[in-house]
């Protein structure tokens, strides 16, 4: 029955601020906006494909969420860091641990980056890799990945 995800949303401080970001910097289509409400929806992708809302709350109120956007192989590994600090925003991996290099979840096989929203809600480009899952190597760099792969063909 169920397909795939739709929607999700999120809380965030100041709505104006956050349209901006979905808008201009992250390059997605606002599709539906109500003042009163003080909400804002975009689609994620095509039309009618996957929706974020966005809602205007107190900061008391926001609860640091976090998601992550489907995206090609290619485009992680070659363009998403250079993308993410051409818009001032600080590209991480799953580590944390100050390199900022996509890595690869072993178990999907996926590789990801990671960045933060103005209100701190944790974001992520994440691309599915081909082949089998390898669930004992946790996290590796993309290089290792490859490598591995490369030694038990």
């Amino acid at each position: 029955m169920i397909k795939g995800l739709f929607e999700t949303h999120i809380y965030v401080e100041d709505l104006a601020r956050s349209i901006d970001f979905y808008s201009n910097t992250l390059g997605l289509t606002q599709c539906h906006y109500e003042e009163e409400r003080k909400i804002a929806f975009f689609w994620i992708g095509k039309p009618k494909e996957a929706m974020l809302g966005i809602w205007e709350k107190p900061k008391a109120e926001i609860d640091i969420r976090h998601f992550a956007f489907r995206c090609d192989v290619e485009d992680v590994l070659n363009k998403s860091v250079s993308f993410l600090e051409s818009k001032n925003l600080k590209p991480y991996n799953f580590l944390n641990n100050g390199n900022h290099e996509p890595m690869v979840f072993a178990w999907m096989p996926a590789m990801a980056i990671y960045f933060n929203d103005p209100d701190g809600h944790v974001l992520e480009f994440i691309a599915i890799l081909e082949g089998e899952g390898r669930p004992g190597l946790d996290v590796v760099s993309y290089e290792d990945w490859l490598n591995i792969n490369i030694s038990t063909r």
